[in-house]
């Protein structure tokens, strides 16, 4: 692999440790696999030659000549990467892509947005040129995940954004400064460009406010703020006390005379200055951006604050300036995680699998390849949220690599959340374009083949997948529940298209395998699995013992018919209180849920507690919810499947018959239909729960759910 690498030449700070750092060590591992060109001859490129790394300086005053001079080296060099760090590189590998079959990345290294804050002219210029770039360059690498979401949520679509963590050598038998010593004065340091973005008047104020005690400020770095940080200082009367050192080429040397490391940035991906500090064993306070928090935990290895808080600021460092053995503990631990987690050898490692990932992807990218996803995605219920992340593990199991569409009825979350292309579920033109480019058309979990809930959505679905099918992909109905649908147009137009264009049908129960007999499916393959969620690694605790827990978790749902059953649940729930012991809570599978569990709390008198949960935004979080419990008492499907997962008996409300489907399926026939719901009847039923305690099998769920994914694997082959 070859690697052509473009940076600016006037890269410092952090970036510039991270482009040498990786490259330097890249060299080591394989000789010649990469050419750096700096735009700039000067320190940085000079740097890069002292560490090994063959560097070419281009740079002849005329951007025009410059520009020839690189198309000739990267034409005859043959390269498999462009990688570039900066805007003028960034501008430079935009350009290259039409004279070279290389693939161009660039590595983020912090909000470009803010690159240029305070100069408004280079912002205009410089950033715009930028901009422009980065959407045209093939592929971004995020330094942190925090970088990787911000592009995504900037329209980047995540199957072209990786992410990264800067890392650093540390030896873990070198000596760890001693940040305990007894220093007189205490010496708190930042490096930094001293630019708005660093926000060192912050600490310049909050240092102020520390004039009880015998410390002092060192800050490293040059800028356009240097005169106002300097006036600052003598308006707070601290200047006797505050040393600017500008520009310190021995980094090592300045860390040396710390006790504390400070960053008080109000942008960052995850900053050198944290890391370098680490490597000398400093205590360590920075703002929480970017990054950080993944490195910092908070009170445990170091302080964080919320930018621009000077208060919280000088709290934290009046804490490390008068607690010499706090210092000393935080900054070995904070040592001992980032040895560990935030190695070199781990941020190399990392890029050479992102070369890997995208020269795999070009050799993919062919003229049918993708898979389209469609259910009922982006409308807040974590039931539905849920499926589509068993969907996309799967995916992902699959093939690593392909492009993945999900149409949804809100694209930004779904982008943002599950880190995919998405559109919006009714952008028709949108879903022809990709019917007629993607392999495989999933028509994803939960039942979205009835008419129960509203004609429209089952014609709608039912034209996707005839759709999909005559623009050429193959239809994959992918753990779904089929029905009911009862009107006889509905089930005539159902069987006829689901025969004709369905590949391949997965079912979660057996109930559906009898509907679509009777809707007179018989040409696709059918298969009998398990829920997509089963898939996901929430099940991994299903097997833990719950029968101590003190909590009936209760997942209701408006429905027509369950208001009037609102006494009968809160008399049963407070009988589960004075009888067993259980108090009620409360989980809102879907955002709406809410208005019906406040009116059952509101029937319960003031002796039985009750909980509520906020609705789960992540499969994650509804199973953590349910695994408080000891019994799941539902009328949501997801309900009843996150309660399976966990291992809890379960008590259904069938209000349409998926849920009788399901719980017979998975051998839980302890169900009531929302029309004969009554005290008595979920009495008994809450009385054989407790009583004759039986979980489902969670493991055979998990291992019925693999017959999706194997299914998936043979489509995309």
């Amino acid at each position: 692999m070859k690697v052509l690498v473009l940076a600016g030449g006037g890269d410092v700070g952090g970036a510039k440790t991270h482009i040498v750092s990786a490259f330097e060590l890249i060299n080591r591992r394989e000789p010649d696999s990469c050419l750096m060109a700096s735009f700039r001859d000067g320190d940085f490129a000079q740097t890069a030659r002292e560490r090994g790394i063959p560097t070419i300086v281009i740079n002849s005053g005329n951007p025009l000549k410059d520009f020839k001079t690189l198309k000739r080296i990267a034409v005859s060099g043959e390269y498999d990467i462009i990688h570039s760090h900066g805007a003028r590189a960034n501008v430079m590998a935009m350009l290259l892509k039409r004279y070279v079959k290389a693939q161009t990345v660039t590595t983020v290294h912090s909000d470009y947005k803010l690159d240029y804050l305070g100069r408004p002219l280079a912002n205009i210029t410089y950033g715009f040129a930028n901009r422009v770039a980065l959407r045209r360059i093939d592929y971004l690498i995020g330094v942190t995940d925090a970088t990787a979401c911000m592009l995504t949520e900037r329209g980047f679509a995540p199957d072209r954004v990786f992410t990264i963590h800067n890392g650093i050598e540390i030896t873990p038998d070198a000596p760890i400064r001693a940040s305990a010593d007894a220093q007189v004065p205490v010496t708190i340091g930042i490096a930094a460009r001293l630019n708005p973005v660093k926000d060192v008047a912050a600490l310049i104020r909050a240092f102020a406010k520390l004039s009880d005690l015998n410390v002092r400020l060192r800050v490293a770095g040059d800028g356009e703020e240097m005169d106002a940080l300097k006036s600052l200082a003598a308006e707070l009367n601290v200047s006797g006390r505050v040393e600017f050192l500008g520009w310190v080429s021995d980094m090592d040397g300045f860390y040396s005379t710390l006790n504390i490391n400070a960053l008080c940035s109000i942008s960052e991906t995850f900053p050198y200055a944290l890391l370098e500090g680490v490597k000398a064993g400093l205590a360590t306070v920075s703002s929480r951006v970017g990054g950080v928090a993944q490195m910092i935990d908070d009170g445990v290895n170091g302080f964080l604050f919320d930018a621009g808080d000077v208060d919280a600021l000088s709290a934290a460092l009046r804490r490390y300036v008068m607690d010499a053995e706090l210092r000393a503990v935080h900054g070995s631990k904070l040592r001992e995680k980032v040895a560990e987690r935030f190695s070199l050898n781990a941020m190399v490692d990392t890029q050479a699998e992102i070369y890997r990932a995208i020269l795999r992807k070009a050799k993919k990218r062919v003229k049918r390849y993708g898979v389209a996803v469609c259910g009922a995605y982006g409308m807040g219920n974590v039931g539905d949220e849920s499926i589509l992340g068993g969907i996309l593990a799967a995916i992902r199991e699959a093939d690593a690599d392909i492009p993945v569409y999900v149409l949804s009825r809100s694209p930004r979350q779904t982008r943002n959340v599950h880190r995919v292309r998405s559109v919006h579920t009714f952008n028709m033109f949108s879903f022809f374009r990709l019917a007629g480019k993607v392999k495989v058309y999933l028509n994803g979990g939960g039942s979205l083949i009835q008419d129960q809930t509203s004609r429209r959505s089952l014609w709608f679905y039912l034209y996707t997948i005839m759709t999909a099918k005559l623009r050429g992909a193959k239809v994959f109905m992918y753990g779904c529940g089929i029905g009911p649908v009862s009107r006889g147009m509905n089930r005539r137009l159902a069987g006829k298209i689901i025969n004709r264009y369905a590949d391949v049908i997965t079912l979660r129960e057996d109930g559906s395998v009898a509907e679509l007999t009777a809707l007179g499916v018989t040409k696709p393959t059918v298969k009998l699995a398990a829920d997509p969620v089963f898939g996901l690694s929430l099940a991994a605790d299903a097997d833990a013992d719950v029968r101590s827990n003190r909590r009936i978790a209760v997942a209701l749902r408006e429905w027509p018919g369950m208001s009037a059953k609102i006494p009968e649940f809160a008399r049963v729930l407070e009988y589960a209180y004075a009888v067993y012991g259980l108090s009620p809570l409360f989980i809102p599978i879907d955002r709406r849920d809410g208005a019906v569990a406040e009116m059952v709390a509101a029937r319960l008198p003031n002796t039985v507690p009750r909980e509520f949960t906020p609705p789960p935004d992540t499969p994650e979080a509804a199973a953590a919810a349910m695994s408080q419990a000891r019994i799941a008492l539902s009328a949501r499907l997801h309900g009843l499947i996150f309660g399976a997962a966990v291992g809890l008996p379960l008590i259904g409300i069938v209000y349409d018959p998926k849920v009788k489907n399901f719980l017979d399926y998975i051998g839980q026939p302890n169900y009531i239909d929302l029309g004969a719901v009554s005290f008595d009847a979920l009495k008994a039923a809450l009385d054989t729960s407790v009583k004759n305690f039986s979980a489902p099998n969670a493991a055979r769920l998990r291992a019925l759910e693999q017959v999706n994914r194997v299914t998936l694997k043979e489509l995309l082959a």
